[in-house]
């Protein structure tokens, strides 16, 4: 059922009003995303897809004339037959499906150069929309290291599109691809391949319908009707829009006719699909005789080792942590010594009164407390950032397979857990990629027990006020905070296995990941990706901590106690007083008293907050000396009643356990309840990690009480 070849050739141009919007769209791995920063740099958006966490990224970049060309950045998928969120919104933006999302006019195929056969699946099924298309062939030397010759005129012949050879990663062919864009008109694909005789009558008769009932327009509705009849559980996310009845009724009516005469029409659709790409690769790819195993295969050889691969994975855990300590250190100082001198300065300028505690107090010193936590924050980010660049994070999650489908997860889950560790909403947002239902649930579940970076403030200052010694051993430290994340990891996959053996029964699918070539990492977009999160987490500091710190010195400070009345009598008869007092009950028992009971209120905003909760609570003046020393100093003095220390080493380590299992972050709740449409996963969450941190802390601060500690 080929195309009337005057219809494929009709010429196609960008409305004479504007010039063209072109969506990105590849195969994960396919150095989309590097193509994406090269061409728009900063003059990038982020937002969601509205009704569906699904990033939405659109930047800006020039024609050969200097004129603006807007790019959507399209989520990766192997093809438009959808089994994920993140590839149902490539599908229908594409399909025109998405109102908030007119139909892009031009599309840019990102194609692995490396591996043409499998990445030209998905620009066979693009070509069918008989849209305006331009291929760029990214990694063109990997592809001349691995042996291949690419015949990339045969390949513009074969497809009848342009296509741009290019090295993102190293910014080549990225003048050719910008001249290819700036073009006026881009001819529409010759393309055209022969649908099997017995599918093509149903191809017939539902694009028929897609055209005058879904309003579709002919290429489109013909490109349509052959998705419908591949994908045999087409996901549909919110902002799509429905199919209309009668086409409904045709696909159902189809499908009943085949499956009484045993045909598997996906199956056979899909076989003359890579038939017709096997005839294009045969002509297109020349291999340059045996070459042996690449580079990639030979460092995957090691990394990926059952022995070797766990102590190199173990190796570079142990530097991040060993780096979160030693690195860090400095430039901690530097911004602590910078917030002390603003404190100090305004206290010298400014006479005593609400207004001057209210800024020294509450603005300084609870914006100051967090903000310190930057550089070590940063350098998780930057590790993250690292570890993807190359080509590693991948290899991390085939590595994992073995271990999370003990769980009943599969390799899959890791990315989305591992990513967790610096922030739980971007990896929840990632277990968009794994197509079980049931797998991305249990993986949002347990994705908080993964220490993220906003536990790194409560974490270092617990371990700070446990070993009061000035010289303490740097191993000493990071073994306890190693503990902290191994105890989050340890629980989360112990969760996994239970929720998967109950609540969310079944078995895991099999792992099926592209392992991508080694790369040298892009530092230029490691140290974007490293600068977008700094700012995320300072406008937090500035909005979010500064609103809950002024909030929290107000209830801290009123209403005023007696004249003549001491700090801890204050704190003790206000509104934030009243608020711990009530809680005191609840968590006596763990060892925290009404105090700390504040902080647990307060950190639910954002869990850093604690710290400077603490610098409230216990009027912790800002100084010159490093690291957290007044405020822990203020926190070993703080006593019971009785006159008992509060903060006994077993206190700090009850509090860095419960702040291990404890749901204490209301953003991503929010989160949680878009990803899974509704209140009662999110709810169920709660209630399950804030009991289970509980019940822990209970066994530890009691058994270790009667043990004399």
């Amino acid at each position: 059922m080929a195309l009337p070849p005057h219809i494929a050739a009709a010429p196609v141009g960008p409305a004479a009003s504007r010039l063209p919007v072109y969506a990105l769209v590849g195969n994960p791995n396919c150095g989309k995303t590097t193509l994406f920063n090269a061409l728009t740099g900063l003059k990038q958006k982020v937002g969601n897809y509205p009704g569906v966490t699904v990033e939405k990224k659109e930047g800006t970049t020039y024609s050969q004339h200097g004129q603006p060309i807007t790019v959507i950045d399209l989520p990766g998928t192997y093809s438009l037959a959808a089994r994920s969120p993140d590839e149902a919104v490539t599908r229908d933006v594409l399909l025109g499906r998405r109102a908030d999302t007119p139909m892009p006019d031009r599309i840019l195929c990102i194609v692995d150069a490396t591996n043409l056969e499998r990445n030209l699946y998905l620009v066979h099924q693009i070509l069918d929309l008989g849209r305006p298309v331009i291929v760029v062939l990214n990694m063109m030397d990997l592809a001349v290291k691995a042996g291949l010759n690419l015949r990339i005129g045969r390949l513009e012949h074969e497809l009848g599109v342009p296509v741009i050879p290019c090295e993102a990663v190293n910014q080549k062919g990225l003048i050719e691809l910008r001249v290819a864009m700036s073009r006026l008109e881009i001819p529409l694909s010759r393309h055209a391949w022969d649908v099997p005789a017995k599918i093509a009558p149903a191809v017939a008769e539902l694009q028929a319908s897609l055209s005058s009932n879904d309003q579709k327009p002919p290429l489109i509705a013909r490109a349509e009707a052959l998705l419908l009849l591949t994908d045999r559980d087409s996901v549909r996310v919110s902002g799509s829009t429905p199919l209309h009845a009668r086409t409904e009724d045709i696909l159902r009516t189809w499908k009943k006719r085949w499956e009484g005469e045993g045909t598997d029409w996906a199956e056979t659709l899909v076989k003359s699909r890579f038939a017709a790409i096997q005839r294009i690769t045969n002509e297109v790819v020349q291999r340059a005789g045996e070459t042996g195993p690449t580079k990639s295969d030979q460092i995957d050889a090691i990394v990926t080792h059952h022995v070797w691969g766990w102590f190199i994975l173990g190796a570079i855990l142990t530097v991040l942590f060993l780096s979160i300590f030693v690195l860090a250190e400095p430039p901690m100082n530097w911004i602590d010594d910078q917030f002390a001198a603003a404190s100090d300065w305004i206290k010298a300028h400014m006479t005593d009164g609400d207004l001057r505690d209210l800024i020294t107090d509450g603005a300084i010193a609870g914006v100051g407390g967090v903000v310190k936590f930057l550089p070590q924050i940063l350098i998780l980010f930057f590790f993250v950032g690292l570890l993807e660049s190359t080509g590693y994070m991948a290899r991390a999650a085939f590595l994992m397979d073995g271990l999370m489908g003990r769980v009943g997860l599969n390799g899959k889950s890791f990315i989305p857990l591992l990513s967790s560790y610096a922030c739980a909403i971007p990896g929840i947002m990632a277990t968009r990629t794994i197509e079980s239902k049931r797998d991305r649930i249990v993986t949002i579940l347990v994705a908080p027990l993964m220490s993220c970076s906003a536990r790194l403030p409560v974490y270092l200052l617990m371990i700070a006020a446990l070993l009061p010694a000035e010289r303490v051993s740097l191993g000493a430290k990071a073994g306890i905070m190693i503990g902290m994340y191994a105890l989050g990891t340890v629980a989360a996959f112990a969760f996994a296995w239970l929720f998967k053996r109950t609540l969310l029964k079944g078995e895991p699918p099999p792992m099926m990941m592209e392992l991508p070539a080694y790369q040298r990492p892009s530092l230029k977009w490691v140290a974007t990706h490293m600068l977008e999160r700094a700012w995320s987490f300072l406008r937090q500091a500035g909005t979010v901590i500064l609103g809950i710190s002024i909030v929290l010195w107000f209830l801290s400070a009123y209403p005023k106690a007696p004249e003549g009345a001491n700090a801890s009598q204050q704190l003790a008869q206000s509104l934030a007083g009243k608020a711990g007092h009530a809680l005191e009950p609840v968590i006596k028992p763990i060892g925290f008293d009404w105090q700390i009971g504040i902080g647990l209120i307060s950190s639910f905003a954002a869990r850093e907050v604690f710290v400077s909760t603490m610098g409230i609570v216990f009027n912790a003046e800002s100084s010159d000396k490093e690291d957290t020393k007044p405020l822990r100093e203020a926190m070993l003095a703080a006593r019971w009643p009785d006159g008992r220390p509060l903060f006994t080493p077993l206190v700090c380590l009850t509090l860095m356990i419960f702040y291990v299992f404890a749901m204490q972050c209301a953003s991503t709740l929010a989160v949680v309840k878009q990803e899974t449409g509704g209140w009662k996963w999110p709810l169920f969450q709660t209630v399950y990690l804030t009991g289970t941190a509980w019940i822990v802390c209970f066994i530890v601060y009691q058994a270790g009480r009667a043990l004399g500690f």
